[in-house]
């Protein structure tokens, strides 16, 4: 195995000083990897499968990159456009903008699962994500907060969006997994649960299971109810407007 190398692969540069021309671009294998995580996940991600998938040797991939590491970095800063495209227009109402820019991040994990892991983890500073950044700070501003209060406040919704997506797909993995929707998994466990409640001992966990699941059943709502509520914390808590 190649050495790791211990600089960025941001100033590194894409083709070595010798050897032979490279015959395919760090942006295709940046692809090929995007379209191998999205259909089987992170796991799938290795130097044999990737090098097998553009029909190269396996160490010829280390003239791209130099582990693994590099290829995710590479490919969480591809999909960062997809967050805030360039076409995107921004209101000046920081409160709708933050909003629209949550539902296109949930939207833009489930189309890349492999994102949430990659969100309680350490990302590199790639162009497209300093971007990101800058232009997810922009949205707020102007509201009076300092650059720690900017910064709490998109850290806050970003760790709501994680959250809320991270539950999502683990239901969709369950599924997967065991082939019993949410309904049928809790129709597997009714004796137990029924003896729960025959017992008494926990009136809400009765009402919820005999009257809730009537309310925010959809899941975009759910996701606003709860991204709506935030904000109004964030609103409520903004220094006076001068």
């Amino acid at each position: 195995m190649a050495p790791k190398s211990t600089e960025s692969i941001w100033t590194r540069p894409e083709q070595p000083a010798r050897g032979p021309r490279p015959s395919f671009s760090r942006a295709q294998l940046t692809e090929a990897a995007i379209r191998v995580a999205d259909a089987e996940g992170l796991d799938a991600i290795s130097m044999r499968r990737m090098a097998a998938e553009i029909g190269s040797g396996t160490m010829s991939l280390y003239r791209y990159v130099s582990s693994k590491d590099d290829l995710i970095d590479l490919m969480s800063d591809a999909v960062a456009p997809e967050y805030f495209p360039p076409d995107v227009t921004v209101t000046g109402d920081w409160r709708a903008d933050v909003r629209a820019l949550a539902v296109r991040t949930r939207q833009t994990m489930h189309r890349h699962p492999w994102l949430a892991v990659l969100s309680v983890t350490r990302q590199s500073a790639g162009p497209n994500r300093v971007r990101l950044m800058e232009s997810s700070l922009s949205l707020v501003a102007d509201i009076g907060l300092s650059i720690d209060g900017m910064l709490n406040v998109v850290g806050s919704v970003a760790a709501y969006i994680n959250g809320f997506v991270s539950a999502e797909l683990a239901e969709a993995e369950a599924l997967r997994r065991t082939g019993l929707d949410l309904g049928q998994w809790m129709a597997r466990q009714g004796p137990f649960l029924q003896s729960l409640l025959q017992s008494g001992d926990y009136p809400l966990f009765t009402r919820m299971t005999v009257e809730g699941g009537r309310e925010l059943t959809d899941p975009d709502e759910r996701f606003a109810f709860g991204l709506d509520r935030l904000l109004d914390g964030i609103a409520a808590a903004l220094p006076p407007a001068p």
